[in-house]
């Protein structure tokens, strides 16, 4: 019996933010779906930095078509202008939308996706290929047939190498044990790991500046500990941000902060340090980071921990039986490279996109989210939701809706490609107007990070009158569009 691909649903890869926004979409369109997530929960990878606070506020972080859903159910919206935690996010947002009826039965938990086809084609193959359907094989041997597929699995479980040339370091795989991913949980969970020990944190982000900010208010409550920081650069100042003229104060804040512990040598900054090299230190137990610059120039430093703030990057292997155009050196799609290159546009500059930008020659086969911005760091959340809904609109045959991209996105002090092509991951969805009114932070909770779904705090920040920040090499201030 043939089966008619015309009849069956569209899947969707990963249960996050924008992997449920296409949910929404696709039920009140009245499209068959299913939801395929990895983990047993939705947001499950939001969950592991779920004590950290996004820079945005709640009104930039909810889905139009997921606010219409659970609007008539009671559902309590959280208020506009409070920065919610990454577990606020799950509990106050996306368990709600997922437990709503028009999306609850089609969410499958525990089902990792390990590779995509067409059935009875492979890639090589184009006769009949348009009308085979698409098979999903799953972890644990199911495989699922769709129409179409929304690939909106993320980057988080694949961070990029400590090594400077994109390459891991000589002997990165045999010193995991000291090896922490970004954004610990410093002040919490993994307070023990770090108390009173030396620690290198690699990358020049913001997860890397939570971390800082994190150790550096650990060692002052249990002293012994020495912080250092590894960025590629030759200055800090980028990192720092633009201070007082971010449209975000508490964004600007995590500069200045980390400025200042840098100045009162709290943190011991290493610019220029590119790493090659990790090995057991002599003795054992500590580890030895080593530099080598572009001039045979070798440097090291000896510490306990290691917190790898690299950044991250996609992972297409899912899909390599697919017909896929990525660009080669974003690896995004190829058609939205250009449009989201670091090298020139900032998350503030990327022009509106949608379905057309977000297709393969593989008809059906969409990539959004994160994951569609490759190695881009400058993803913000607003801009996944609206890419799902023109790529949903294109799946309804509504092409003029598909192509009507409304999207305007500010520019920040944070949102800056020289930032993005330091260390570590940019501004991921800080989406506040520029120079407009800030977002109320509360007092309780803990404070700022990036690179996730939305610009993320970590540390506690209390909204105090910043003076104007400088850049140290060349006096003048730094600054968002507004400087």
């Amino acid at each position: 019996m043939t089966i008619s691909s015309t009849t069956l649903p569209v899947a969707v890869i990963g249960a996050g933010p924008v992997g449920l926004a296409a949910a929404a979409h696709l039920a009140e369109r009245r499209l068959d779906f299913v939801v395929l997530e990895a983990g047993t929960q939705p947001g499950s990878s939001i969950s592991q930095w779920g004590h950290v606070r996004v820079f945005s506020p709640w009104r930039y972080n909810i889905d139009t078509a997921a606010r219409r859903l659970l609007d008539p159910t009671g559902w309590a919206a959280p208020e506009p202008h409070l920065l919610p935690t990454g577990a606020d996010l799950v509990t106050d947002y996306l368990q709600p939308l997922a437990k709503l009826s028009a999306i609850a039965p089609q969410l499958r938990y525990h089902a990792r996706v390990v590779a995509i086809g067409r059935l009875g084609v492979d890639r090589v193959r184009s006769r009949g290929r348009q009308d085979a359907p698409f098979v999903i094989r799953l972890a644990n041997g199911d495989e699922v047939l769709a129409r179409a597929v929304i690939d909106a699995s993320g980057t988080w479980t694949r961070p990029n190498a400590l090594g400077a040339s994109g390459l891991p370091a000589y002997g990165e795989g045999d010193i995991g044990y000291a090896v922490e991913q970004a954004l610990p949980d410093v002040l919490g969970a993994d307070r023990t790991r770090f108390a009173g020990s030396r620690v290198l944190v690699v990358g020049a982000g913001h997860s890397a500046a939570n971390t800082l900010l994190s150790l550096a208010d650990l060692a002052t409550q249990e002293p012994g500990a020495t912080v250092y920081w590894a960025i590629r650069a030759a200055t800090a100042s980028r990192a720092y941000g633009g201070g007082d003229n971010d449209a975000l104060p508490a964004r600007g804040a995590l500069g200045t902060r980390l400025h200042a512990h840098v100045e009162a040598g709290r943190i011991t900054l290493l610019t220029g340090f590119s790493v090659h090299t990790v090995r057991a230190a002599v003795g054992g137990g500590a580890v030895e980071v080593v530099s080598l610059d572009v001039n045979g120039g070798r440097r090291s430093v000896t510490v306990d921990r290691i917190v790898s703030a690299t950044g991250f990057r996609p992972d297409h292997t899912i899909s390599t039986e697919l017909r896929l155009d990525l660009d080669p050196i974003m690896e995004s799609p190829r058609a939205l490279a250009p449009l989201i290159d670091p090298n020139q546009h900032s998350c503030g500059t990327v022009p509106p996109h949608g379905a057309d930008h977000l297709a393969h020659p593989e008809p059906g086969f969409y990539t959004v989210g994160m994951k569609s911005y490759g190695r881009a760091p400058t993803f913000l959340m607003a801009t996944g939701y609206e890419q799902v809904r023109s790529v949903v609109a294109a799946l309804a045959g509504d092409w003029e809706a598909a192509r009507d991209v409304q999207l305007e996105l500010p520019e920040t002090g944070v949102c800056s490609s020289d930032l993005a092509l330091g260390e570590g991951e940019g501004e991921a969805g800080s989406q506040g107007g520029c120079c407009g009114p800030a977002p109320a932070v509360r007092a309780d909770g803990r404070g700022l990070a990036t690179g996730m779904a939305g610009g993320l705090l970590a540390v506690p920040l209390p909204l105090v009158a910043i003076g104007t920040q400088s850049d140290p090499d060349t006096g003048t201030t730094g600054g968002g569009c507004c400087g």
